[in-house]
């Protein structure tokens, strides 16, 4: 089906996205699953490209474009390369820039915008706790104000971009009394005594993906590191999760059609008891089950992608589209697999590189189960 949402400008900018991914990811992808990184040097390109600063202001380095489509045309081309890739991008761009630009003082955003949209620092949100997952409600990492200063202590996991960041965006609670309305938000830099990183935690998949622990230790910062109002913290996050939710939705979805239609030119390379193994009525119907399943979900994400860009998008629909496209995109990877059968699992086939890339999706970002219940609440149950 023809998608209709974007425009000629949006498809020059996918070009130069493709481009970027043929030339500069595509030669060092097993360089990345190696070292279970992506090189400074690559970022410093993209952010060269203009690929981090889309939605970052033209005084502080940036494009200023305010149009989200051109951020889902970034995710989805990259994904077609690798989920961790794109993951790892977004988190640094897409997610956890945003709260500099929404939330930062005039001063802050001088200070570290400008290394942000180059790629030269790179950033890592920090809300996942080891005591709890999805419930950010009740994170235990602490900010308590000493004299003209705040002293933190705590830790967080499963930090995408932890063990390279140079800045990370962090929750706290800097009141106990008060619940989700006692969490605020502060901006640490890498090197800060007390803040200190583990090491690259040993992933199922996602290999490319530097993803870490980060422990606080009395670290001492002052306001100049308060990100917006002290206890509107919560509030700020369920306002931006939408946008991450929705780009995990576009990626999971992107990923998976690429991988389909590799997957299918396979069944009609691949030859068994004298015919293609995509000729047999069985696999005939499962691939025209995964492409019918794929362009429907393609057509409500992209009426997302159309709404979040006119500012009109529900945190309940963002909901929707995390857990149908990750459920999507599991699903239709498990299918890939067996249908190139001995060969879809090895690790040198991109299918089940791609199979054990997905898998995550279904947890973060809020797992799908927390996805089921916004959508439930919203339902009135």
């Amino acid at each position: 089906m023809q998608r209709s949402i974007y425009d000629e400008d949006h498809e020059a900018f996918r070009e130069s996205v493709r481009e970027f991914v043929e030339r500069t990811l595509a030669p060092r992808a097993e360089e990345m699953i190696r070292e279970k990184t992506i090189p400074r040097d690559i970022w410093l390109k993209a952010g060269e490209q203009g690929f981090f600063g889309l939605s970052i202001p033209e005084e502080y380095g940036g494009a200023g474009v305010d149009d989200y489509r051109f951020n889902a045309v970034l995710g989805e081309e990259v994904a077609k390369f690798t989920n961790a890739v794109a993951s790892c991008f977004g988190i640094h761009a897409d997610i956890t820039a945003p709260y500099l630009v929404h939330l930062g003082t005039e001063e802050q955003k001088q200070r570290w915008l400008p290394d942000v949209a180059a790629g030269r620092k790179i950033m890592a949100i920090g809300m996942t706790e080891p005591s709890g997952g999805s419930d950010l409600a009740a994170l235990k990492t602490t900010a308590v104000r000493e004299g003209d200063e705040w002293v933190i202590n705590g830790s967080k996991t499963f930090i995408t971009n932890g063990y390279q960041c140079d800045l990370a965006v962090v929750a706290v609670r800097t009141d106990p009394t008060k619940g989700a309305k006692g969490i605020s938000l502060f901006v640490l830099e890498a090197g800060t005594p007390g803040f200190t990183k583990g090491n690259k935690l040993d992933k199922v998949g996602q290999e490319e993906s530097d993803t870490a622990e980060l422990f606080f230790e009395n670290v001492r910062v002052g306001d100049d590191h308060l990100l917006g109002a002290p206890g509107m913290g919560f509030i700020e996050m369920m306002k931006h999760l939408p946008q991450e939710r929705l780009g995990d939705a576009v990626g999971c979805l992107a990923n998976a059609r690429q991988i389909l239609g590799e997957t299918l030119q396979y069944t009609k390379d691949r030859k068994a008891f004298g015919q293609p193994i995509g000729s047999f009525q069985h696999n005939k119907f499962k691939l025209a089950e995964m492409v019918t399943k794929a362009e429907v979900t393609q057509a409500f994400l992209d009426q997302c992608v159309v709404s979040h860009a006119k500012g009109e998008l529900t945190a309940v629909d963002a909901a929707k589209a995390k857990w149908w496209a990750a459920e999507m995109q599991s699903q239709i990877l498990d299918e890939c697999v067996q249908l190139h059968g001995g060969y879809g699992f090895m690790n040198e086939y991109r299918v089940a590189r791609a199979w054990r890339d997905a898998r995550v999706h279904k947890i973060w970002a809020g797992s799908n189960e927390i996805m089921k219940e916004l959508i439930g609440r919203d339902l009135g149950l």
